[in-house]
């Protein structure tokens, strides 16, 4: 059970425990079942639970009182939903979602995904190997940013074998590492193989946290090794090509790329307004198209972010039984869309940004001379385009003159591993940062 699901299964026992007795001008009255109770909210979650009152009552609070008592009116649970456990680099999911036996999110199927042009290849590879298990592409290697939908897709996959196998395991790669840990400690080596290679498929999540472990590294290269052999299907994501990981052994490396490597882009705006309409369709929300396409104007960076700005939205009308009106949005949602907007910009932006900061011609950055005052700026406008904008490699080399993709990919991990050592060029980089959102 990862954090996420814990967090959930203890909401689920919260909202049964207690509820809001009573609601007024400024102040919330909060029922709990025993005197534990009060005092622990009161001296543990007091400030979080009046952060969550307040972000989605959109006023200030002057008064939250906890009272000790068993009748149930109005559950608090959806508004404790808002209070999530900390965890470094980790962006918490919309809402909620049933876990199958195979501990795959019952939402993520291929019926619930939508296709955009940044998503459409990787998606039509993740369709192919659920037809074709072990045949079509293996390994399956799906790359991108945080909360574009990678682990939907493969998840997908299992919920399609699912109708023909029961061999199926879905873990994140920091799982395999504890249960191999774990495996050596206790001394169950057998008992961790048979789990990991007696199987159809295996779903491995965010496998660049594996970069430096080498104990976990030489379990997995035995394992994929003991699967491809049987042409059982794998599928592997991260967060970048399997080339850009840092610290990868070069044998997991070629395992890799053995198969299909296909890039999960950033979503544009028909696709954006796409999954918004699907998800007020699914949740009946009461709102409007204008304000649909006011949210996926501004919220450009991933899908989360975008239905997090939704359930706001929503859950401040639910509160207040109104139904969201554009006016309403634009007043409700102005905080995080500022922020939203700040990482916000373009290829155009940023490539003229690189030609300002270094005093060079727009035409020479995109154009096709290897001097050497010309190759460096060039490969910083490759990785800002990933990184700002979070632009596939083939965009990227369209974008500079018509490279190719493998272009973009090795300037990108090559400045990749340049920024951590070396101080000058990340000065350089924010720098041109500033100018990209001073002026975008």
């Amino acid at each position: 059970m990862n954090n996420e699901q814990l967090w959930q299964a203890a909401l689920g026992e919260i909202e049964l425990s207690f509820f809001i007795s009573s609601f007024e001008e400024d102040m919330v009255i909060i029922c709990v079942p025993n005197s534990f109770t009060k005092a622990w909210l009161e001296k543990k979650y007091h400030k979080e639970i009046t952060t969550a009152l307040e972000s989605v009552l959109n006023k200030k609070l002057k008064e939250i009182i906890y009272k000790v008592e068993t009748k149930k009116t109005n559950p608090v649970g959806d508004l404790l939903k808002k209070i999530k456990p900390q965890s470094q680099n980790e962006e918490p999911a919309a809402e909620p979602l049933p876990m199958n036996r195979f501990g795959l999110n019952g939402r993520c199927t291929f019926d619930n995904f939508i296709v955009g042009k940044g998503n459409e290849l990787a998606h039509a590879a993740c369709q192919a190997v659920a037809a074709n298990p072990g045949q079509a592409y293996n390994p399956l290697f799906i790359y991108g940013g945080v909360g574009l939908g990678k682990t939907h897709l493969i998840q997908a996959i299992g919920h399609m074998l699912a109708k023909k196998t029961d061999k199926i395991l879905y873990v994140s790669s920091e799982k395999f590492t504890n249960d191999y840990i774990q495996a050596v400690r206790s001394g169950q080596a057998k008992d961790f193989k048979d789990r990991y290679r007696n199987v159809d498929l295996l779903l491995v999540d965010d496998v660049q946290f594996m970069a430096g472990k080498d104990g976990t590294q030489e379990e997995f290269f035995h394992t994929f090794n003991e699967l491809h052999q049987t042409n059982k299907q794998i599928v592997l994501t991260s967060d970048r090509p399997p080339k850009s990981i840092p610290a990868l052994e070069k044998r997991l490396l070629s395992r890799f790329e053995w198969g299909m490597i296909a890039d999960v882009g950033q979503p544009d705006i028909e696709t954006r307004l796409a999954i918004l309409e699907k998800k007020c369709k699914e949740k009946n929300y009461p709102v409007e198209r204008d304000v649909l396409l006011y949210i996926a104007s501004n919220v450009q960076n991933n899908i989360r972010e975008l239905e997090g700005a939704l359930n706001r939205l929503v859950a401040f009308h639910e509160f207040n039984n109104q139904k969201p009106s554009l006016e309403t949005a634009k007043s409700i949602l102005a905080g995080i869309l500022t922020n939203f907007q700040q990482k916000s910009t373009s290829a155009k932006t940023i490539i003229d940004a690189v030609s300002r900061f270094y005093d060079i011609n727009l035409r020479d950055i995109t154009g096709q001379s290897r001097k050497k005052e010309l190759v460096a700026p060039r490969q910083i406008t490759m990785f800002l385009l990933r990184t700002e904008i979070n632009a596939s490699y083939p965009t990227i080399g369209q974008e500079l003159g018509g490279r190719d993709h493998t272009t973009a990919m090795h300037a990108h991990s090559k400045i990749t591993r340049e920024v951590e050592e070396n101080e000058k060029l990340r000065q350089d980089i924010e720098s041109i940062k500033q100018i990209i959102y001073n002026n975008s």
